[in-house]
């Protein structure tokens, strides 16, 4: 009798000592989330960087390198001042408020479920410059470095904040029961559409289709390709904010997709003539994109689909779609990420695992919230970068250099410096 007593009052201190560690600091989760952190700067800097330089010409390398630089520099004090804010604080639909600008009210001792509200701060921080910085690729080679300042600037707190929002602040997207793990929508279906308006907006280089403009130093890109694949661990996995089993999901179907389009992408060249450095390393990062909103909603085997899907579905439009509509997008932003990004936030939905799926909710039913979503971000992103740029064209008159400048290089003509020096 004593011992049932005793259990009885036990018990509810013991469920109550449960609950309450659940709001308690990890340091497992903790240790894990701030090695993501580092992981995903490490695709922006050097992996973007060296990727996207080895693809431009020899006299346009160093204005890529700046202008990834650049974008840490400016999105991650801009992240903190407001960006945070306006993407994770208030119960807006469509953006949030200005309650924690500045930070205002955070402390070490803030947590953000089992982590420090700093780390779940700065791992965001790093979606803030990666997804801006993607877009570097489609007008490469020919935007002059104040224009490309202030738009990426500006399109964060225009495009991107809002869209986190929306996706994972508590916002519209998310009321629907739309899945976007890790940044199908919110990064890579952004900066894609936006970036095809963009290139579409600044006109195609000087020269481009009368001209050879070959890559000018593969081996870069092969590197910068291989620490994004390293990277992408923490940007997908770490999405889950704790050292789980979830990440443990998301982690091997990670590597496993980008693997699948790896080998999809070469055999098709192959069939087709011979398989190239360049198409493994693009059908790698196509792979990394799809996976991204899927990766803890798929099993291991799905993942193997949706990434030989975005291995046939992303040649197709690099290699025949884009050249049959002329448009310049330098180094395939929008065919890689925006129509990539869009096949993996619909393969979310055609693959997504029984375990995955929300309480009520049918594969149909889950496909359709998926197409939902899509179709909002692939007017909201472009709509609003069309009318920045027409903004920003008018205050600076001119997004371009002069026709001198872009012949010379922008290495020179914005930095005057050169990449390569020979004595």
């Amino acid at each position: 009798m004593r011992a049932r007593t005793l259990l009885a009052f036990l018990f509810p201190l013991l469920a109550a000592g449960a609950a309450s560690a659940e709001d308690q600091l990890s340091a497992g989760d903790t240790a894990w989330m701030m090695t993501s952190t580092a992981l995903v700067l490490l695709m922006t800097l050097p992996g973007l960087a060296l990727f996207y330089g080895g693809l431009v010409r020899t006299k346009n390398v160093l204005s890529v390198l700046m202008q990834c630089l650049i974008a840490a520099g400016m999105m991650g004090v801009v992240w903190v001042v407001v960006g945070y804010s306006l993407a994770f604080s208030g119960e807006g639909a469509l953006i949030g408020d200005l309650a924690k600008v500045g930070l205002a009210g955070v402390t070490p001792d803030t947590l953000s479920g089992t982590i420090p509200e700093y780390v779940f701060i700065m791992f965001q921080g790093m979606f803030a410059i990666i997804t801006p910085a993607l877009m570097i690729g489609a007008f490469a080679e020919r935007m002059r470095f104040g224009p490309y300042l202030a738009f990426s600037t500006l399109w964060l707190l225009v495009v991107y904040c809002p869209l986190a929002h929306m996706v994972w602040g508590g916002g519209l997207i998310s009321g629907w029961g739309a899945l976007d793990f890790a940044g199908g929508l919110v990064v890579h279906m952004s900066s894609g559409y936006s970036a095809l308006v963009a290139c579409i907006v600044l006109g195609p280089r000087r020269g481009y289709g009368k001209v050879p403009m070959p890559p000018h130093n593969l081996p870069l890109t092969v590197i910068g390709a291989s620490l994004l694949w390293v990277g992408w661990f923490g940007f997908n996995a770490g999405s889950e904010l704790a050292a789980d089993g979830t990440a443990a999901l998301a982690f091997i179907n990670t590597s496993t997709a980008t693997s699948a389009a790896v080998l999809v992408w070469v055999a098709v060249e192959w069939v087709r003539g011979r398989p190239t450095v360049l198409g493994a390393a693009t059908a790698a990062v196509a792979g990394l994109v799809a996976i991204t909103p899927a990766c803890a909603f798929v099993t291991p085997m799905s993942s193997i689909l949706v990434g030989a899907g975005a291995g046939v579905i992303c040649y197709v439009f690099v290699v025949s779609v884009k050249p049959a509509l002329g448009y310049d997008d330098s180094l395939d932003v929008f065919g890689v990420h925006g129509i990539g990004g869009t096949w993996g936030a619909i393969a979310t939905g055609l693959f997504i695992a029984p375990f995955a799926l929300p309480e009520g909710m049918t594969r149909g039913g889950q496909i359709l919230v998926q197409l939902q979503s899509i179709g909002f971000t692939a007017i909201f992103a472009p709509l609003a970068t069309l009318v920045l740029l027409y903004v920003l064209k008018a205050l600076f008159g001119n997004l371009r250099p002069t026709e001198e400048g872009e012949a010379e290089g922008l290495d020179q003509s914005e930095h005057s410096e050169s990449a390569y020096i020979t004595t």
